[in-house]
């Protein structure tokens, strides 16, 4: 070995004691940092204040080093630096490997203490019931639209949207057949077997679509199933045991979905916030009601960006609307939007004021 690698070597050498004692130094910062919140009574997570130290760095570089690479790294710092403070607990639609998995470490790190659940209605009770602090739920695909299961959850109450993140879900076929010959039966959740309808009707054609209740549960049954595979993550099969027979399956190669962060308590109000809110009306088939109520949002000079509609538990044939709106609660149009659209609504509760979240810059 050359004089000048061993040089360059102990060069790295140096540069990593360095660093781990600058480590040192930020975790007794981070002590400081958590008295001072304990005698504020602020919470220990402050996702605004990690998005701007994220895009401070981000912006600032690292020379060659990538920046999705000083991304992931402080990510993890920060991670670890919320778990010394008070380690968070985060329930996540399981088992690992999923896309809600994915989204739960891109958000809070490998600091954080996962808790699977088997269902999203699993998730929410966790958080309701206060065994887990945060949950990660689907909440929006751009293929298929909304998971009316956590929209549903969600009108329910005793949890709200904290936060948001959108993350690409790249789907793979997994299994352990040879070939598509041998698959007689495809698992998966609704969800992701909707986003691949179109490959499986012209690859799988003649397979049974088999529900499950997520894409890392599809991949636990079709590696138990001699001629199944699953519609999954790559991450899924890799943690799993299964193997990647097709990459990229999803009919249309921008596949995103869009998932929420519940708690049981709204976000700080950043100045670039979303609330989701729904209401019901006295009388939906009057002429006009769902138009005024929309109006009267609009006139208030906020913006509506998305809207759904969900039966109503409480009678047949009524509908609860959830919309999104730019803006915190407590800024002053959108409370006077909440004021209005309650004068015209039977039932308006806020489901929810959170960051907007913003894509990565390079």
């Amino acid at each position: 070995m050359s004089d000048a690698l061993d040089a360059l070597r102990r060069e790295i050498d140096d540069v990593d004691d360095a660093l781990l004692g600058l480590l040192a130094r930020r975790a007794e910062i981070v002590k400081g940092i958590a008295e001072a919140k304990r005698a504020a009574g602020a919470p220990s997570l402050d996702p605004a204040r990690e998005q701007r130290v994220l895009e401070r760095l981000v912006r600032r570089g690292a020379g060659n080093f990538p920046a999705d690479g000083v991304r992931a790294v402080w990510r993890e710092i920060m991670s670890a630096s919320v778990a010394l403070q008070s380690p968070v607990t985060v329930a996540y639609l399981g088992p690992i490997g999923t896309y809600s998995h994915v989204a739960a470490r891109a958000l809070f790190g490998l600091g954080a203490l996962y808790v699977e659940a088997a269902t999203i209605e699993g998730v929410f009770d966790a958080v309701r019931r206060g065994t887990s602090e945060l949950g990660v739920v689907p909440l929006e695909n751009s293929t298929e639209g909304a998971v009316t299961t956590t929209l549903d959850a969600l009108i329910e109450g005793g949890a709200k949207l904290s936060r948001e993140i959108v993350i690409e879900v790249s789907h793979c076929l997994v299994g352990r057949a040879s070939g598509l010959t041998e698959i007689d039966r495809v698992y998966s959740h609704p969800q992701a077997l909707s986003q691949c309808r179109v490959w499986l009707a012209q690859n799988l054609g003649a397979a049974q679509l088999v529900h499950t209740t997520s894409t890392g549960a599809a991949v636990r049954e079709a590696m138990a199933d001699a001629r199944g595979a699953a519609i999954a993550s790559a991450l899924s099969a890799e943690l799993l045991g299964g193997v990647v027979l097709r990459e990229r399956v999803q009919d249309r190669a921008e596949n995103q979905t869009r998932f929420a962060v519940i708690s049981r308590d709204d976000a700080a109000r950043t100045g670039d916030d979303k609330t989701t809110l729904a209401f019901s009306l006295p009388d939906e088939h009057e002429r006009g009601a769902l138009r005024r109520a929309l109006s009267a949002v609009d006139e208030c000079g906020v913006n509506l960006t998305r809207i759904e509609s969900r039966p109503s538990r409480a009678r047949a044939w009524e509908y609860v609307f959830v919309i999104d709106v730019e803006g915190h609660r407590d800024d002053p149009s959108v409370a006077r939007a909440l004021t209005r659209l309650a004068e015209l609504a039977g039932d308006v509760r806020v489901l929810g004021s959170y960051p907007r979240y913003r894509a990565p810059r390079a």
